[in-house]
């Protein structure tokens, strides 16, 4: 989402620390490169200049320009108002009340993803927060839009209240009564989106709102909308007064003026993201983190929890343990790939890694990769895997043959492997780390990956050149 904009803010920054002096023009100068940058993300123009002119504040000044490292300091006071322009959020969600279930009330236009988000918001409900959720089918004027819903309550094993031929208000009643007799809480409500916000639309939820009374009242807005996004929320805040912003798409193409608008047009938070098109690809919205990934910081805290969803502590010490002894073999590598695969696709995480984010399109991608390793472990015997000194030339053939690969590309995965055991035999004797971050860049980067120049190691890159010279 934000290259173009971390490119900018990279390029910003970089040039401020080559400065010999910081001065009130050159400050002002790159401030409005961002701004151009700001603009060509589709942040709305209101935000972009109220966001350029409080930085313009506080990093042009006496105190800055002759304080230390002043182009480090400009960069906390870019990242502290990115984090103030999209923040602070509350993801506390209201679970039960006394007289009845709570209930949640979603809206949005047609095609921003309001019922797969509905589904998604459920299943968050269910596993994050132990609640036992409901579904209401409330969208009675798309085709199939009930179906789908029933499809995706199946999927993640949670009822779904509907009932076709009533109208939307009717259907939300007594799905509220259902809920209680069944002792479920919340009750999600997919009420009807329209291509454009309409007379008839706004009634429909108003009443919905008077009679049933919601707890919360959450928008979906499609962050591949830009400022389209950001003036239907607008609409539908005169209009309904919602509560919160549901931001769909937001691992797409997207230039991601909407992350940065709705907050500082509307007033609401943005409490949750929809980062991919499976059900569990639903997560709160954090500022500070997504303000890290725009200035090119990483998202090191959200890496981390997604390892651990993927992978079990118990797992996790196991490998631990194992890597102590140096006793990690090719079933170990199986399971962490599988592992990988279900954290997400690999370019989302490398992502999130500092100082890589902004050269994502330097790297060379071969998702294929991943498959084809993966496939050749499958096509070894388990005591292959567990000792892959025994494969001799016969036993590559047939590995190769069973996974569709050549025995070139099995010996390579072998001898990568063994580089790999040779390395951590060396860290639990005690070895250098450096000689990790040596071989790191060149022999150990996920598969699938080329490095781009100039983010190789120095001392690779030196133990390259003395080998050339050689």
């Amino acid at each position: 989402m934000f290259d173009t904009l971390t490119s900018t803010l990279e390029g910003f920054f970089s040039k401020l620390r080559r400065q010999p002096v910081l001065t009130d023009a050159n400050i002002r100068d790159g401030l409005r490169e961002v701004r151009v940058a700001l603009l060509e993300a589709d942040v709305h123009y209101r935000v972009v200049k109220k966001f350029i002119d409080a930085v313009t504040e506080k990093a042009v000044g006496e105190q800055v320009i002759r304080g230390v490292n002043p182009a480090q300091q400009i960069v906390k006071i870019v990242h502290d108002e990115l984090t103030a322009l999209m923040g602070p959020v509350d993801h506390e969600m209201p679970l039960g009340r006394p007289d009845g279930p709570t209930v949640i009330m979603v809206a949005g236009l047609q095609g921003a993803g309001k019922t797969t988000t509905c589904g998604k918001l459920a299943l968050y409900l269910k596993e994050r927060c132990n609640a036992a959720p409901m579904l209401c089918a409330a969208d009675v004027r798309r085709p199939a839009a009930i179906d789908q819903l029933e499809i995706l309550g199946k999927q993640i094993g949670v009822p779904v209240a509907s009932e076709r031929g009533a109208d939307a208000l009717t259907v939300c009643m007594k799905a509220r009564l259902q809920a209680a007799g069944q002792h479920r809480s919340p009750l999600v409500l997919d009420t009807g989106g329209r291509l454009h916000i309409d007379v008839e639309m706004m009634e429909e939820l108003q009443q919905i709102k008077a009679r049933v009374k919601p707890d919360l009242i959450l928008l979906v807005a499609d962050a591949r909308a830009g400022q389209d996004a950001v003036v239907s929320a607008e609409e539908f805040n005169k209009q309904l007064e919602f509560d919160g912003v549901i931001l769909t798409n937001l691992d797409g193409d997207a230039r991601g003026g909407a992350a940065l608008s709705i907050k500082a047009v509307t007033g609401k938070q943005i409490k949750f993201v929809g980062v991919g098109e499976k059900m569990d690809k639903f997560e709160p919205f954090h500022p500070d983190r997504m303000a890290d990934r725009i200035l090119g910081m990483g998202d090191v805290v959200s890496l981390v929890e997604k390892a651990q969803d993927a992978i079990q502590a118990e797992d996790a010490q196991a490998l631990a343990e194992k890597l102590r002894k140096a006793q990690f073999d090719l079933e170990d590598f199986r399971k962490q790939i599988g592992a990988l695969r279900k954290m997400g696709p690999l370019k989302d995480l490398l992502g999130m890694l500092p100082f890589v984010g902004g050269k994502l399109d330097e790297l060379d991608f071969d998702d294929t990769e991943v498959d084809r390793i993966e496939a050749i472990i499958c096509s070894m015997t388990p005591e292959e895997r567990e000792h892959p000194e025994i494969i001799s030339a016969s036993r590559r053939s047939r590995i190769a043959t069973g996974s569709g690969t050549d025995p070139v590309e099995v010996n390579q995965l072998l001898k990568q492997f063994k580089m790999m055991k040779k390395l951590m035999r060396k860290m639990t004797r005690g070895g250098d780390m450096s000689a990790l971050a040596d071989a790191l860049p060149a022999e150990m980067m996920p598969p699938g990956v080329a490095l781009p120049k100039g983010m190789m190691s120095k001392a690779n890159a030196k133990k390259r050149r003395r080998k050339h010279r050689r």
